[in-house]
């Protein structure tokens, strides 16, 4: 029987548990490491997980492939235990470039390694990318697309400085700059340039810039980016101007709305009811998560199956470390 290893059993370890669970993996094939005694119980009582106190005590040859839902700075070392042996690896969104590069400079053609690019796998970004590569409204001139969540909110049942997003390496908005830059380059490709600002703008209780505002140059088409964990109201908005329409898109809204100029009307895509856990934001799809560790699964069987390598992530986080050195000079 298919066995799972799951390395980390916090908020994402514990959705993706569920992502398992929701694909028909039973939780007695889910195997659990976390250091922390109360979500190890958490995990066995609420999903019917199995525990391993450590990895010598797991049978690897019983696993199918490996989840690492560890906090950023901590990827090497899950990603480490699934390269050791030879197995495929799922690793959340990274931030940390020279982590990702010593991942790549550690692993063999034959280990299939899936970094995540959850937003790809988003209902509404996956139509937008099929409006854009169609052609219909023409090229894209520009875009702008706002990112941003009050950091207290993340994770409402504890405290900023409990978990990763309140360190500067990793901080809130650090981090999401390269997970909204993964769809982004998904879909209109990678820029020629990227400059921006970083800052701390207000005091979240840790030491933290909070606000990034990005400008990327296409060359023929620009586009802006800002990403910050200081918006009282979560939202992500994004408005893209093609030569023969406007596109409008708040996650809020779960509608994406296009104005014709051939017509001088508008036209409405509504998105379809998707799934909600309880202690998110209620516009945080749960299907965008499961689709994608749908997609890590069928890639373990061909890696074709995942869209995004370990190399685009890299390219992904040199964009984060361009945007940063533009700012220092």
């Amino acid at each position: 029987m298919k066995k799972y290893l799951v390395i980390g059993l916090g908020s994402m370890g514990k959705r993706r548990i569920r992502c398992l669970l929701e694909l028909g993996v039973s939780g007695s094939n889910i195997i659990g490491i976390e250091k922390r005694r109360d979500r190890c119980e958490e995990a066995r009582e609420t999903y019917g997980v199995s525990i391993a106190e450590d990895e010598k005590d797991i049978d690897f040859s019983e696993i199918e492939a490996v989840i690492v839902s560890l906090p950023p700075d901590k990827h090497w070392e899950g990603a480490e235990i699934a390269l050791r042996h030879r197995k495929p690896v799922f690793i959340e969104a990274s931030v940390l470039l020279e982590d990702v590069r010593k991942i790549r400079e550690r692993n063999t053609p034959d280990v299939f390694i899936a970094p995540s690019c959850t937003f790809v796998f988003h209902t509404m970004i996956r139509k937008i990318k099929e409006i854009v590569i169609s052609g219909k409204y023409g090229k894209v001139c520009n875009f702008s697309y706002h990112s941003g969540q009050y950091l207290p909110d993340w994770h409402p049942w504890e405290k900023v400085t409990d978990f990763y997003a309140s360190n500067r390496a990793t901080g809130g908005a650090r981090e999401i700059v390269p997970y909204e830059l993964t769809w982004i380059t998904d879909v209109f490709g990678f820029p020629n340039a990227i400059k921006g600002y970083y800052r701390k703008t207000t005091d979240l209780g840790c030491d933290i810039e909070d606000s990034y505002v990005c400008a990327i140059d296409y060359g023929n088409m620009i586009g802006s980016l800002l990403v910050d964990v200081v918006g009282r109201n979560a939202a992500r908005n994004l408005l893209i101007n093609f030569e023969k329409a406007q596109l409008q898109w708040r996650w809020d809204k779960k509608r994406i709305e296009i104005f014709e100029a051939k017509t001088g009307e508008w036209i409405y895509i509504d998105q379809d009811d998707e799934m909600h856990e309880e202690g998110y934001n209620a516009n945080i799809s749960e299907d965008m998560y499961i689709r994608e560790i749908d997609a890590f699964l069928r890639g373990v069987r061909n890696r074709k199956n995942f869209p995004n390598t370990v190399e685009k992530d890299i390219a992904v986080l040199e964009l984060l470390n361009e945007v940063e050195k533009s700012d220092e000079g």
